[in-house]
């Protein structure tokens, strides 16, 4: 048997694993991604010759993989938010992007420059790759497929979905700030100044305003095509194909990284604008469906890839320092910061702890720090740590949320329907 049958082989299993084990470990603490990581975990070991992805040498084609991966689950968060935006009624995640993201960056920053000892630019790419929340690796958080109950948007499904679909755009202008701060220290460099004002009206500003304004259009001319075209062959909802969503996901992302502006908040606000055009129509789930099928094959693929690299070299290199800093984050800084941001939101004390909590890392941040690495060589000397650190975290992240996720859950939509049970 070749190398390339093999793969053939192990591509096959992964589908049908990735089609199964959601069934098959449905309502226990256990998940689709946990078994994944794992298997790739035990074939690295196992006495054959299996070829490992290290993501340094492998860098852009892990770039362009996790980057896929993002925006395809992205367009599927986006379709299945029903909620109409609003200041009030997104209370939850407004209040986690404007004080648990910055809160977050910060902290992460500082603990990495003091347990690593890193320069502050390395410091802050870290803290900027880590930040944002990731509920593709945990289905039990995130609210599931397009629908009109109102159970399957509590406040903790719908601020961890809202969240995650906004900060994998608005964590992008802190990789952009580490990347100007490390070229800002190379000798030679120009005046930091200027680089600090080009980094806020370019990279903040103006980048986040294309990105909005992609989505906006973008959604509303496809929201128009599908629901009120004229021409029945391009009223796409009549004809319930799901791959249309691909289209809408790459249309929206590639015109929006073309104009400069960030494509993952461009393809998530499309997702909600098409959701806004005809909120009650059942081509939403066809198209949700279809992005949750090439989302899980791609999660699977990926983690698989995570484990094998993790048991290869990841560990391997992980100081104590880098174990430190990724369990500080999980299990400290980010409760900590998302229950400050949450204080003063319409979510309850439960609901606030379990939102604060689950700040689950994942997909996103393996593709920012491929990003980083290909376009700076300021970082190349921290490189492998920060492969470590990063896949460490996300592994830590997809056990104890993975683990956790069902009976937290669980708990409470028994606690929710009890309460609104009359007696």
């Amino acid at each position: 048997m070749t190398l390339s049958d093999a793969v053939y082989l192990a591509l096959g299993i992964g589908a049908l694993g990735a089609a199964v084990l959601p069934r098959l470990i449905f309502r226990r603490p256990l998940s689709m991604p946990m078994v994944f990581l794992a298997a790739g975990a035990l074939v690295a070991v196992l006495p054959v010759s299996v070829p490992v992805v290290d993501p340094v040498r492998d860098r852009l084609w892990v770039e362009h993989a996790t980057e896929l991966c993002v925006i395809v689950s992205l367009m599927g968060a986006g379709l299945a938010l029903n909620r109409p935006v609003g200041r009030r009624r997104w209370m939850g995640p407004w209040r986690l992007l404007g004080i648990s993201l910055p809160l977050t960056i910060v902290a992460m920053a500082a603990v990495a420059a003091l347990l690593l000892e890193w320069p502050l630019a390395p410091a802050l790419l870290l803290a900027a790759v880590l930040s944002p929340t990731d509920p593709v690796l945990a289905a039990e958080v995130r609210v599931g497929e397009p629908t009109d109950d109102p159970d399957d948007e509590d406040e903790v499904r719908f601020s961890l979905t809202a969240e995650a679909g906004l900060n994998d755009g608005l964590a992008f202008p802190f990789v952009l700030g580490a990347l100007a701060l490390a070229a800002a220290a190379a000798p030679g460099a120009g005046a930091a100044a200027d680089r600090v004002a080009d980094w806020l009206l370019v990279d903040v500003l103006a980048r986040i305003a294309i990105g909005l304004v992609v989505g906006v259009v973008a959604g509303r001319l496809l929201g128009l095509m599908f629901f009120r075209a004229r021409p029945s062959a391009l009223r796409l909802s009549e004809h319930m194909e799901g791959f249309v969503a691909l289209g809408a996901t790459f249309v929206s992302y590639g015109a929006a990284e073309l104009l400069r502006g960030y494509g993952f908040l461009a393809v998530f606000v499309t997702a909600c604008t098409i959701r806004a055009a005809e909120r009650s129509h059942g081509y939403h789930k066809v198209l949700h469906e279809f992005t949750e099928q090439i989302e899980r094959l791609l999660t699977a693929f990926l983690l698989f890839l995570l484990g094998g690299y993790l048991t290869a070299y990841g560990l391997a290199t992980l100081t104590w320092q880098g174990a430190a800093v990724g369990l500080l984050l999980v299990l400290v800084i980010r409760p900590a910061v998302g229950w400050v941001g949450l204080i003063g939101s319409t979510a309850g004390p439960r609901e606030r702890l379990v939102t604060a909590v689950f700040g689950i890392r994942g997909i996103g941040s393996l593709f920012y720090l491929a990003y980083a690495l290909g376009h700076s060589a300021d970082f190349d000397a921290q490189a492998q740590q920060l492969w470590a650190v990063v896949a460490f975290t996300v592994m830590l992240s997809v056990l104890l949320h993975g683990a956790a996720a069902t009976p937290v859950i669980r708990h409470l939509d028994r606690l929710r329907r009890s309460s609104t049970t009359p007696p």
